[in-house]
């Protein structure tokens, strides 16, 4: 939006600057711990001070964002436990959304799961942790939006942000990427099956191994 259209006050400038912020964390253009200053970010977004607060502690609620009573805010630190913890509860629902994307999911949208398998192995083969670490991400989308089940995918956006962190991390562990890449190919293979069952042992599978390389 450009600066003079855009709005430095009200609900509309809350939500730009919560926007702004929630892709700064998620793009690890902030990091963990980092200090959160009121004024600066009022100046750089320019909106004002109570529409950065509005927008920090929006992102508190979602787990990104860690208010410290007289002390302000600052980019929440998620431990390897809480990592963990997480993966568990993803473990689930998106074994869940696995399982329904095995059924509800069109032709087209089976092909488009197997031309990211394709695409993931060619990344791993060229050397590439990061493409692959993206198209890891975007299969996890996809499997769902496919499965239609919207209150799993509302709840995974939450839990899928305070792990970004980890996520990249582990992408670019030597030798994670080849081991994870088995995993999701196996998890394609059952959904493109349409067998739910396979799809939902295959989520869990690989998830366990995540935690498994987080606990590592």
């Amino acid at each position: 939006m450009p600066k003079e259209a855009r709005p430095s006050t009200g609900e509309q400038a809350k939500q730009h600057a919560l926007t702004q912020l929630r892709q700064a964390i998620l793009h690890g253009d902030m990091a963990p711990a980092q200090r959160l200053v009121e004024n600066e970010l009022a100046e750089q977004l320019d909106v004002t001070r109570a529409s950065i607060r509005a927008a920090l502690i929006d992102l508190a609620a979602e787990g990104l964002v860690e208010r410290i009573r007289n002390r302000g805010s600052r980019v929440r630190v998620v431990t390897v436990d809480e990592a963990v913890a997480i993966t568990e509860c993803r473990m689930v629902l998106e074994g869940l959304c696995a399982a329904k994307a095995a059924v509800a999911a069109s032709d087209d949208q089976l092909t488009e799961l197997a031309e990211l398998g394709r695409a993931m192995t060619k990344a791993v083969a060229d050397g590439e942790p990061v493409t692959y670490s993206e198209l890891n991400h975007e299969l996890h989308d996809k499997v769902r939006e496919f499965s239609g089940q919207q209150t799993a995918l509302a709840l995974l956006e939450r839990l899928n942000a305070q792990l970004v962190r980890h996520r990249f991390q582990l992408a670019l562990r030597p030798g994670r990427p080849q081991q994870s890449l088995n995993e999701h190919l196996a998890m394609i293979e059952a959904i493109t099956a349409r067998d739910p069952q396979a799809a939902e042992a295959a989520v869990r599978a690989h998830l366990t191994s995540v935690i498994e390389a987080l606990r590592d």
